[in-house]
């Protein structure tokens, strides 16, 4: 390969951090993940995963959304979201209180995107969903 066609292709380097009810359908998290990324000014195929809570990452929606968004899924330890926690801007009581920490969504995409990993989109949320999106340090 060129160098011309290594700068064109971008690099997968978003990881969408994602909380959902048990109803929520794929369609739902697709639309909520497309609607952040243009948020951003991002393509879809910058998206290297999903990313939620393990107890969470066994559901078929969230197998579902990430298969027609063509990438991998990350199912987060308890301890792994509660130790970003302190770099999540949104405090939810009801996350506070059943999970230990603020915002799923938030601390899924930052755990998700590794040591580095910075917050691009707050959590922004639909009808049976959440999403915050962070990149993956170089």
């Amino acid at each position: 390969m060129d160098l011309d066609q290594a700068v064109s292709r971008p690099s997968r380097d978003i990881v969408a951090g994602v909380g959902f009810r048990h109803a929520t359908q794929a369609e739902e998290i697709v639309t909520l993940v497309g609607r952040g990324l243009a948020a951003c000014g991002h393509a879809s195929s910058r998206l290297r995963a999903l990313a939620t809570a393990e107890d969470r990452a066994d559901e078929a929606a969230f197998h579902a959304a990430a298969h027609t968004l063509g990438c991998a899924t990350i199912g987060l330890a308890a301890e792994a979201l509660r130790a970003v926690d302190a770099d999540v801007p949104t405090r939810s009581a009801r996350m506070e209180a059943e999970r230990g920490i603020g915002s799923l969504a938030e601390a899924a995409a930052l755990a998700g995107a590794g040591a580095g990993g910075v917050l691009i989109l707050p959590r922004i949320a639909s009808a049976g969903a959440t999403l915050a999106l962070a990149t993956v340090s170089a």
